[in-house]
């Protein structure tokens, strides 16, 4: 007679669950345990992901490698976009080959390579090795007159270094694609309490992380140098590694199921070109038997299903595309007003003792500088506060009186704050430039890089980092609500992908943008000026960003009444089929 293991095990033959001997108790103990693990490895993969991100820009800026304003900022745009851009990879492979625990354990595997590469970058041997050597560029005024001009020269490392930022970008997106679900499965049999209490913990997680990273390596690696602040990353992810690998024995372990994503392509190759259809179909016919398939059956969605989920997808995508343009705002934060707080006056703390003052300290002012990066921590306290404020006393407040928005009204709502962020944004900029034209500038040394700053405070930043939190709250937590809640079963792994790609795309528009603006003529064009950006007006930046986001708004506004218009009139004519039947 076969014993209670075996007979487990007989009732899910490709599931991997725990190995350990439970008592009556012991599943929920040792599921607390695996889910604790997960939350352990998130929390530190996102401590890893803004120790690179954060201080990105001021990084590429650095004597180290002498990277123009604007191409620092369009290398911290791309890198965040395809940290989102590439996030449907992992999960497509977690679906179809490799089940999600392989899935997280290779992508934290390349994960730690990148961010050693990323660290090997921040010495010079290192630099030598994968870059060459670099020219002297420098960082300061290089046009005696205000009409001469020059060509901008290539960024120094850039293969390398970008090569390096897509393959942590790759690592992150598929953690990040995977992780989540595969937490999600470890308490999904324990009931849907468990479940939204673990995804609750998995967001406080995320931004303990980043408060960690901000709190710590931004201060590091801004005041005392690269070399330790990106040893935190690769400390994280070497940790997240081993515990991840630890915890395996108590992770319940999902074998891949398959995946809709051809399906999906296949009817939409049908509706959009019927002709190249045929061809493939034809195609496909005449090489079936001569190349049998070896794949596993696994049941699926009937034609019929697909083509209902085709068509459900057919109507969020749209509300999710007009969302675009307010990730090209959201990932500002990280990008541009980095920059622009890098040209205001940023204040010294922690004063360094005269008496055994270190001379870098002394050529600092005496002082360790405030980190630029720090302001993000106002996005992330506002997270913080605002998320269980809103879930225990004001949505059931307004929920009691009937007056609880929509998703769709609340990222409507959250669209609007990102606007005002992005004009708070130009208007400071508009003033930065007033100071600078007046020749009103102070020099600053940050780390080791002299920058010529505005005499206006850093603290003017905060409104501008605040509105972008509270966007969040109202566009990026109900987005994810929308694609999970509106989605059909089988195909919430994939909207959800599509969620976060999207993201990507708006943050990839804003670096092109970006690009597009550095053109000789531009306004983001300005290569007597290396490492600054007061010849350039990314004030005109930002007002364009607030435009193309209050044009989409209305967009978006429209398409979202009649998307629940559409929804009101099926559950009018459910409710009616009932009655009648």
């Amino acid at each position: 007679m076969p014993g209670p293991r075996a007979a487990e095990q007989s009732r899910n033959p490709g599931e991997r669950r725990p190995l350990l001997a439970r008592g009556a108790r012991g599943p929920r103990r040792w599921r607390r345990a695996a889910a604790t693990a997960v939350l352990l490895v998130a929390m530190l993969e996102r401590a890893a992901f803004f120790g690179v991100a954060a201080n990105l820009v001021l990084y590429l800026n650095s004597g180290n490698f002498n990277w123009a304003g604007e191409q620092a900022s369009l290398a911290a745009l791309v890198f965040l976009g395809a940290s989102y851009l590439l996030a449907p990879v992992g999960g497509w492979l977690a679906d179809v080959y490799l089940g999600r625990h392989r899935v997280v354990t290779i992508s934290l595997l390349l994960y730690l390579a990148a961010s050693c590469l990323l660290l090997a970058t921040s010495i010079p041997d290192g630099r030598s090795s994968f870059c060459g050597e670099m020219p002297e560029w420098p960082l300061g005024p290089s046009c005696p007159s205000s009409d001469c001009q020059h060509a901008l020269p290539s960024p120094y490392c850039a293969p390398t270094l970008y090569a390096t930022l897509l393959l942590l970008a790759l690592a992150a997106s598929s953690v990040r694609s995977s992780l989540t679900s595969f937490g999600g499965d470890q308490v999904m049999d324990l009931g849907r309490d468990a479940t939204r209490r673990f995804f609750n913990w998995l967001y406080w997680s995320i931004n303990l992380g980043a408060v960690f990273s901000l709190l710590v390596g931004s201060f590091i690696q801004q005041n005392i140098s690269f070399l330790v602040g990106y040893s935190i990353p690769v400390g994280c992810v070497g940790l997240a590694f081993f515990i991840f690998l630890f915890a395996s024995p108590v992770f319940i372990s999902k074998p891949p199921t398959g995946s809709q994503v051809s399906s999906m392509l296949k009817l939409a190759l049908q509706n959009c070109c019927p002709w190249l259809w045929h061809r493939h179909a034809a195609r496909d016919a005449q090489g079936a038997h001569l190349l049998p398939d070896h794949r596993y059956p696994q049941p699926g969605p009937s034609h019929e299903e697909d083509i209902a989920n085709f068509q459900v997808l057919m109507k969020i995508l749209p509300v999710m595309v007009t969302l675009v343009p307010y990730w090209m705002v959201y990932f500002q934060m990280q990008s541009t007003y980095v920059l622009q707080g890098l040209h205001l006056h940023i204040p010294n703390i922690f004063p360094a003792n005269p008496a055994n003052s270190s001379p870098a300290l002394s050529s600092s002012g005496g002082g360790y500088r405030f980190p630029e990066a720090w302001l993000l921590l106002a996005n992330v306290v506002v997270v913080l506060i605002l998320v269980p404020l809103k879930d225990h006393l004001i949505d059931p407040f307004l929920l009691r009186r009937g007056l609880l928005p929509s998703a769709l009204q609340k990222m409507a709502l959250g669209m609007f704050f990102g606007f005002t962020s992005v004009i708070v944004a130009g208007v400071l900029e508009m003033e930065r430039l007033q100071y600078i034209s007046h020749n009103e500038t102070v020099s600053q040394l940050i780390g080791k890089d002299l920058y010529y700053a505005a005499p206006l405070s850093i603290w003017w930043q905060i409104p501008q980092y605040l509105l972008i939190g509270i966007s969040e709250i109202f566009a990026s937590i109900p987005g994810l609500e929308f694609a999970y809640s509106e989605a059909p079963r089988s195909m919430q792994g994939a909207i959800m992908g599509i969620f976060f790609c999207l993201s990507g795309v708006g943050s990839l528009l804003g670096s092109s943008l970006v690009a597009l603006l550095s053109l000789p003529g531009g306004w983001m064009y300005c290569p007597e000026d290396f490492g600054n950006i007061n010849n350039c007006q990314m004030d005109r930046y930002f007002f364009l960003l607030a435009g193309i986001q209050a044009v989409t708004a209305t967009l978006f506004i429209w398409i979202a009444r009649r998307y629940e218009r559409a929804r009101q009139g099926l559950s009018v004519q459910n409710c009616s089929s009932r009655d009648r039947g």
